[in-house]
């Protein structure tokens, strides 16, 4: 009579703290918006935590009295946790950048506000080597925050640099 055959132990979770996410992405403060993965299945999906603090410098416009995060930078938290999904596949990734290529579909359904914990979840549509397309949804404990459809382009940071107007301005 045939053993069943163990099961397989499941893979151990992937986490990064701040200090291994700053060596992967060239964003920093003010600019950085994820401080922790939680989850990542390389190639296919990651989960990031941002902590939303008071101290962030958009609160003092957006909008005083009634602090809420923008949308826009709930989308570039996405962008960035989708940035560090790509870079770990990238040896060569202090000569490049994740830049946006697209955003569509993007849904805010609650505001964000000081002290939430923001949950971001990617999970990785289309990767083709030096560009990738990923869903990304954002909660605040179980409920839905936000939702996007995120694109993006792996780029030689040298190349982008001479793009840039700044690069051109006092020659």
């Amino acid at each position: 009579m045939a053993q069943p055959a163990p099961d397989a132990p499941e893979p151990a979770k992937i986490t990064l703290d701040i200090n291994e996410i700053q060596r992967l992405l060239p964003h920093r403060f003010p600019f950085l918006l994820i401080d922790r993965i939680v989850d990542l299945t390389r190639k296919q999906r990651i989960v990031a935590i941002k902590n939303v603090t008071m101290n962030e410098p958009f609160f003092a416009g957006h909008f005083p009295g009634a602090p809420v995060m923008p949308g826009v930078l709930i989308v570039e938290a996405m962008a960035q946790a989708g940035g560090v999904l790509l870079f770990t596949e990238v040896e060569d990734r202090e000569s490049k950048l994740v830049l946006f290529t697209g955003i569509e579909r993007a849904k805010f359904r609650r505001p964000v506000v000081p002290g939430d914990q923001l949950r971001i979840e990617v999970d990785v549509k289309v990767w083709r080597g030096n560009a990738g397309r990923m869903e990304g949804h954002a909660y605040v404990g179980d409920k839905h925050a936000a939702e996007a459809l995120v694109s993006c382009r792996l780029v030689d940071r040298a190349r982008a640099a001479a793009k840039s107007p700044d690069a051109t301005e006092n020659k």
